[in-house]
């Protein structure tokens, strides 16, 4: 829909294009995200509450991994529903001010994860190569004040980059050609120039993309030298397998926000840039539970735990409203 007055037409809402616009595509679509959704909500869910029952995982680790499942479950929740919505309706639209919410959100909570990554490398390279300081250095009030630091940064952040963004003018069309919101995707519809606005986006890139990245590499490039010293080779694999997963998660996350970002010129191939989007906004949120709990033997024990907890305390009131009369024998 467009609002025209004095001769001027201005955007109140924008049409997706979607992935697809074949029907039996859309349904099929539909049906995986909506697994991806689902896996990515339990799988995430599943860590927080294992994390936070088990008290031998409290620690600066998983408190960060904490924040990345609550980060997942935000973004995720941000752009796939109302994806899946449009998969099952034959007008995709949305609001200019939905349009502008959600690419506020999607953009903070992208940007946090960058942000988190970092410290996540920085607790390891710690954790590693400083042993002996780790809990002091370490301790419970830093790694707040770096998780704080990592939301409100972003948070931040987005809201600049959004004012850059939403004060240009969309007078037409307001077909977008993407599954939501995306800031580089949002811009190709403005009909004033951009270069200011993409300028900003490209700084802002450089900053919160590329400095966490930064660290990531620094904190590594120490973590491999004093991995290389240890004599032997059980005590390098078992330091090397504590970084495995975060080394994953870093390769796959930034490759695809690197290529879709950090780029001089915005509009580019639209098609391409959109599916690159599926691998940062729904694929990644799902792996990462996959990612940090598949080989990490502290998250199955600790599983394991909550299991027991949970069905002791099941028995326990089992017990005593006679549900199970036979338990306690």
């Amino acid at each position: 829909m467009e609002m025209v007055n004095r001769n001027e037409t201005f955007v109140t809402e924008f049409i997706f294009l979607g992935l697809s616009s074949k029907p039996r595509v859309q349904i099929i679509l539909f049906l995986v995200f909506l697994t991806f959704y689902l896996f990515s909500l339990f799988g995430n869910i599943i860590i927080i509450s294992v994390v936070g029952v088990d008290s031998r995982l409290h620690t600066p680790m998983y408190f960060f991994l904490i924040n990345l499942s609550i980060l997942d479950i935000s973004y995720t929740s941000t752009n796939i529903p109302q994806m899946l919505m449009n998969l099952l309706t034959r007008r995709k639209t949305i609001s200019f001010g939905g349009c502008a919410t959600q690419m506020y959100f999607s953009l903070a909570f992208g940007m946090t994860e960058c942000f988190l990554l970092g410290v996540m490398a920085y607790d390891r390279y710690v954790a590693i190569c400083q042993p002996l300081h780790y809990t002091i250095i370490m301790n419970v009030k830093f790694c707040i004040q770096l998780a704080a630091f990592c939301w409100s940064s972003s948070l931040v952040s987005s809201m600049i980059i959004n004012i850059f963004t939403l004060r240009l003018s969309f007078c037409g069309p307001n077909i977008l050609n993407h599954y939501f919101c995306e800031v580089p995707a949002v811009l190709t519809l403005v009909c004033t120039d951009t270069s200011l606005t993409e300028m900003v986006v490209f700084i802002f890139s450089i900053i919160i993309v590329f400095l966490p990245f930064l660290l990531i590499i620094v904190s590594y490039a120490y973590i491999f030298r004093a991995v290389l010293q240890i004599q032997t080779a059980q005590g390098r694999t078992k330091a090397f397998s504590t970084c495995a997963s975060h080394l994953t998660v870093v390769a796959i996350f930034y490759g695809t926000a690197i290529f879709t970002y950090m780029r001089p010129s915005i509009k580019s191939s639209q098609d391409r840039d959109k599916v690159i989007a599926v691998f940062y906004t729904i694929i990644m949120p799902m792996l990462n539970p996959l990612i940090y709990s598949l080989r990490n033997k502290d998250v199955h024990g600790g599983l394991r735990r909550s299991l027991v907890l949970l069905r002791s305390s099941v028995v326990s009131k089992g017990v005593h409203v006679n549900l199970w009369p036979h338990a306690s024998e």
